[in-house]
């Protein structure tokens, strides 16, 4: 299994209503370090119904401005139609990361 592949099986994992962060599927994607390639690897998703990579924000919450289906708008929207609340257009973390069990690294 690649690399991308790897991350894409983390991220359609992400239960909906809840997002996690770049770092946080690099980590369960194998390697704390790929945070960038989480980036890469969900800016050319095959397949945007199965791996929805929408769930995929900053570590203070952000949507990406790049979002590769319609912008940060468009992502925005889709994280709110799972139920997740933003404050001052940020997701609220503590209420809606997905909580993995071996995440601890930032």
């Amino acid at each position: 299994m690649n690399t991308f592949d790897k991350i894409y099986e983390v991220v359609k994992q992400i239960p909906k209503g809840q997002v996690a962060t770049y770092g946080q599927v690099a980590a369960l994607a194998g390697n704390k370090r790929w945070s960038r390639v989480v980036g890469y690897a969900l800016h050319v998703n095959p397949d945007g119904d199965a791996i929805p990579c929408y769930r995929v924000v900053t570590k203070d919450g952000r949507v990406a401005p790049g979002f590769a289906f319609g912008g940060a708008g468009v992502q925005r929207e889709l994280l709110e139609a799972d139920g997740v609340e933003f404050q001052d257009n940020h997701v609220i973390m503590e209420k809606y990361q997905w909580d993995t069990p071996f995440y601890g690294m930032d």
